[in-house]
């Protein structure tokens, strides 16, 4: 790497954690009220709803502390302090959730998504699930003719684990694959949407104080597939 391109490359750094600073502190106030409110009326009308109206309500109180869980995380990584939360996270949940989460996507596109039993791991939940809806976003979004199919596989051994989410989309073209991780980057206009953009670097970076990776293992006509790979804790 060049001077030139190694000034260009820490300038970037710098604004992404520019970036991620002013957005998760700009959301803590508005999630904090979401939160407040929603237990709010979970405690004033616990009485008077039926289940679907509870577990709405339910819903949107988890989903607002589990923003504001992110957020605090991306304040932390930004700051140049990550806090790393090591808790159990069943796999097979997080991915049914991370799908539930992008219902309106997987209306639209038709999309399938397949895994066998995943399996509990240890790790931070909020990095983890960052990784995982960014690739698995990036196959409703980047599809091709047919509805996307999304395939999720674990293996683990001594060392941990390694997740692998696999699509069987147009796939990304050899002189681009390099490319998918920078900031803000985006693949040249072919008639599909735009992006990766900024979630493959985020998650990136956020896996770093975790001793974990992501990378694109494979990708050609038939499909891509990413692997997230998270250490055992203490190895």
């Amino acid at each position: 790497m060049s001077s030139e391109q190694s000034v260009a490359s820490t300038e970037n750094e710098e604004r992404i954690r520019r970036f991620l600073a002013i957005a998760s502190h700009d959301l803590q106030s508005p999630l904090r009220h979401i939160a407040m409110y929603a237990e709010i009326l979970l405690d004033d009308l616990a009485g008077k709803l039926d289940g679907d109206q509870l577990n709405s309500l339910q819903t949107i109180l988890d989903k607002a502390q589990a923003a504001q869980r992110l957020t605090k995380a991306l304040m932390g990584f930004a700051g140049g302090t990550p806090q790393v939360t090591a808790t159990n996270i069943d796999l097979d949940s997080l991915v049914n959730e991370i799908w539930a989460d992008l219902t309106s996507e997987v209306t639209a596109s038709g999309a399938t998504l397949r895994h066998g039993n995943l399996p509990a791991i240890t790790s931070d939940a909020a990095i983890v699930r960052v990784a995982l809806m960014n690739v698995i976003a990036n196959a409703l979004i980047h599809r091709g003719s047919s509805p996307p199919i999304v395939a999720i596989e674990a293996d683990e051994d001594a060392a941990g684990v390694t997740i692998r989410v696999s699509d069987n989309g147009p796939g990304i073209d050899p002189a681009h694959q390099g490319k998918v991780f920078d900031a803000f980057w985006k693949l040249p206009p072919d008639g599909r949407p735009v992006g990766p953009g900024l979630g493959l670097t985020a998650a990136r970076e956020m896996l770093l104080p975790l001793g974990g990776s992501i990378r694109l293992e494979h990708s050609d006509k038939d499909g891509s597939r990413f692997a997230i790979s998270l250490p055992s804790p203490g190895a």
